[in-house]
């Protein structure tokens, strides 16, 4: 859980598929209402005025299924062996499945 921002971000195991990319898969490193942090294992280009689709595959224990986020990239960052990438999160179509999402990381953080 990170806690220097204004919403809590809680630590997730979900992959994310990125539209438009074919480099693969990223793996969502963390996720709060307002955003949240790709990581990928190695750099990608992304245009930081573009809005993209993040569909999001929770881990099996969660219990939820995939959904869809609209999000526009804030930040990147090159490290030694990944590449991280911040989201602003604009829209999410499927927005209770996305909630319940966070709520499950809540619970399993112990911060409900």
């Amino acid at each position: 859980m990170l806690e220097s921002r204004n919403q809590i971000r809680f630590s997730s195991l979900a992959k994310t598929r990125v539209d438009g990319f074919v480099g693969g898969e990223a793996l969502l490193k963390d996720i709060s209402i307002t955003g949240c942090r790709l990581e990928f294992s190695s750099a990608v280009a992304f245009n930081m005025t573009e809005k993209y689709r993040l569909v999001i595959l929770p881990e099996k224990e969660a219990q939820i299924e995939e959904f869809e986020l609209e999000a526009q990239p804030r930040w990147s960052r090159v490290q030694e062996d990944c590449f991280d990438i911040g989201f602003f999160i604009l829209s999410s179509p499927k927005g209770r499945t996305f909630q319940r999402y966070v709520d499950y990381l809540a619970w399993r953080t112990g911060n409900r």
